[in-house]
């Protein structure tokens, strides 16, 4: 994380989306899921936010829903995404594309097929510039070959002119983050950008968005499943499950102080130093099939602190701490001043061990 990017402060930094009670539905066999349940969150200019979780807990399909780009059987049911003062969900069709490009950009994972195989590179990044901008063929290749100059592809005045099967993995996901910020939007949705690629490859490609989101001031919403990549890429993190946010705040305090169970969980299934020599712990059992959520509380069957009150009441996400939220009826901090654990110790010498880990150790 770059000093400039500390000294920017959630506090400070300017919202550029702000999710609101957000909801999804699918269309299945067996009748209207919510996949997406009540989901909100704030990314700011010249900061990351980490949409975190397992797979299947509602990350990409929150971005999808921000962006427009649900499948036919899904359908955003409620609430907003307002990007810099417009919600985005009140926006008929070509609204939407006026917005896509000059206020947000989306890299997806699958660069092979995000990438159109019947044209050139300079073809397809031209377009942005062609569509939004009004320049002829040869002003927009000229703004393509700047593009992939910028991302860091070699020989760009050459490349401009091959097709996308032409290049590597990571050539092609820089060319995938070209199109996304050729227009300088002010949000920037990265869904898993490093999926399939090496680790060095990974590490580059992360490099990369970090220098653009500090260029371009931009808002930039990281949609993950590991750790590492959140500790060391991101200022602000929502952890999801089930559909549901379950956490949120800035990375050094969720990674530090977690209080909620299933982040809790989630941090201590990282190897780390800490944990050499003893056995890795684990998340019991599977999350809940997204057409059977429990009434209560979306994490009970897999929570160890599991009451009553969780059965029967689906918690609210409440501040705990310094602006950190959790939806949990028994947050971590407070059971780790009540209770005590067959062995005498207290909850919280486990509480807060692993996250602090996590990040000194890099993940």
């Amino acid at each position: 994380m770059s000093q400039s990017t500390i000294e920017k402060s959630a506090s400070t930094a300017t919202p550029v989306l702000e999710v609101k009670n957000l909801d999804v539905d699918i269309r299945t066999p067996r009748g209207v899921v919510r996949v997406v349940s009540q989901v909100g969150f704030t990314a700011r200019a010249g900061r990351t936010l980490a949409l975190l979780g397992e797979s299947g807990c509602g990350k990409s399909m929150t971005a999808k829903a921000i962006a427009g780009l649900l499948d036919s059987v899904a359908h955003v049911a409620g609430g907003e995404a307002i990007l810099q003062g417009q919600d985005l969900n009140q926006m008929s069709d070509k609204q939407r594309r006026a917005v896509a490009g000059p206020g947000l950009g989306m890299v997806f994972q699958d660069a092979l097929t995000a990438l159109n195989p019947v044209y050139t590179i300079g073809t397809q990044l031209g377009e942005a510039f062609r569509i939004h901008r009004g320049m002829n063929k040869k002003q927009a290749k000229a703004q393509a070959i700047d593009l992939m100059r910028r991302v860091g592809i070699p020989e760009p005045e050459t490349r401009v002119n091959s097709y996308p099967h032409q290049f590597s993995g990571g050539m092609r996901q820089r060319i995938l983050i070209a199109m996304a910020v050729a227009l300088s939007p002010r949000l920037l949705i990265a869904d898993e950008p490093t999926t399939a690629l090496d680790v060095t490859v990974q590490a580059q490609i992360m490099d990369l968005l970090a220098k653009l989101r500090e260029e371009a001031d931009m808002a930039v919403v990281l949609i993950t499943h590991d750790l590492a990549v959140v500790a060391e890429e991101s200022d602000d993190v929502c952890v999801m499950y089930a559909g549901n946010v379950v956490e949120q705040g800035t990375v050094e305090q969720v990674f530090a102080n977690p209080t909620h169970p299933y982040t809790k969980g989630l941090l201590d299934s990282v190897p780390t130093d800490a944990h050499r020599g003893t056995e890795l712990s684990s998340i019991p059992g599977s999350p809940p099939e997204l057409s059977k959520i429990p009434a209560g509380c979306v994490y009970q069957e897999r929570c160890p602190f599991a009451a009553q009150k969780c059965r029967d009441e689906r918690p609210a996400l409440r501040t705990t701490a310094d602006g950190q939220q959790a939806a949990c009826h028994f947050p971590l901090t407070s059971l780790a001043a009540s209770i005590e654990n067959p062995g005498g110790t207290q909850q919280s010498d486990n509480t807060t061990r692993t996250g602090a880990h996590v990040l000194s150790e890099g993940a």
